[in-house]
């Protein structure tokens, strides 16, 4: 197969030695028919990238460019022309594993790290680290801290169905949207809340709840390119994870890319017209 064209958005690969492409095959097929599913080495001759560089400072993008790259037939997953049903497993996976844990597709600090650092650390630490225990009371932001940790439950119990399903042989269908839908938005929560715990210091960089994370929740779905003493006992997660949020919503199929899937799949709306 010969193929010419651009990919942007391509996560990790400039690190990757083989990527997924996904190309139309037939070109006279409408819509999802005629495509099909390769292995592409990344060292194929004709392909080439230019990195894109996040406001959190991170390298994890790539638009990726073709120009005539040929792929021998052994490259081909499954039948040719049969791509877009394996393409849906694929993303059907690639959904849950963004949703595990973490408040940062399954990086990086939960709801529930956040409610034990306001429990553990309210009116204590100093400047940007501070959380006033006046402001804990406050009813708005006490609801919002009740909300985000009844979320991030409500996503365990989701999660624990998913695992359940796995188990019992059964692959990932539009539950998985749900699951990344509710997961992204509920990391933004998070990641604001966390700034809005500590008032108007929440605007500097570096702020964010003061006290130590667990090893395995101070990293971010990227690298973290902030120094480690921004503010002397704060994460340096959370001033990240509030920067990298609104990617959330948009990798991995945008809000409205999952939206479109639960009307159609879970709720049985009309599709859209034309498919």
């Amino acid at each position: 197969m010969v193929d010419s064209g651009t990919k942007i958005w391509t996560s990790g690969a400039h690190l990757a030695k083989f990527g997924i492409l996904l190309a139309r095959t037939d070109p006279d097929a409408p819509k999802r028919k005629g495509i099909s599913y390769f292995v592409c080495p990344m060292d194929t001759p004709g392909v080439s990238m230019s990195p894109i560089i996040d406001m959190t400072g991170a390298h994890s993008f790539n638009e990726v460019f073709f120009d005539e790259a040929r792929l021998p037939a052994n490259c081909l997953v499954g039948e040719v022309n049969d791509g877009w049903r394996l393409a849906k497993a694929t993303l059907a996976n690639e959904r849950v594993s963004l949703s595990t844990g973490g408040a940062l597709w399954g990086s990086g600090p939960s709801a529930q790290d956040l409610v034990d650092l306001v429990r553990d650390g309210s009116g204590s630490g100093n400047g940007a680290s501070r959380i006033d225990s006046r402001r804990v009371k406050d009813p708005l932001l006490r609801q919002r801290l009740a909300s985000v940790w009844i979320e991030g439950e409500v996503l365990r119990l989701i999660r624990l169905r998913t695992l359940s399903a796995r188990l019992a042989g059964r692959a990932p269908g539009p539950e998985a949207s749900v699951q990344k839908l509710l997961a992204d938005e509920h990391g933004q929560r998070v990641m604001e809340l966390a700034k809005d715990m500590v008032g108007t210091s929440g605007m500097l960089a570096g702020s964010g709840p003061a006290g130590q994370l667990p090893g395995g929740r101070r990293g971010g779905a990227t690298e973290i390119r902030f120094a480690d003493d921004l503010v002397p006992g704060v994460e340096r997660v959370w001033h990240y994870g509030f920067l990298f949020s609104p990617a959330l919503t948009i990798g991995g199929g945008t809000w409205a890319i999952q939206r479109n899937i639960i009307g159609e799949w879970v709720l049985g709306l009309p599709r859209d017209p034309g498919e």
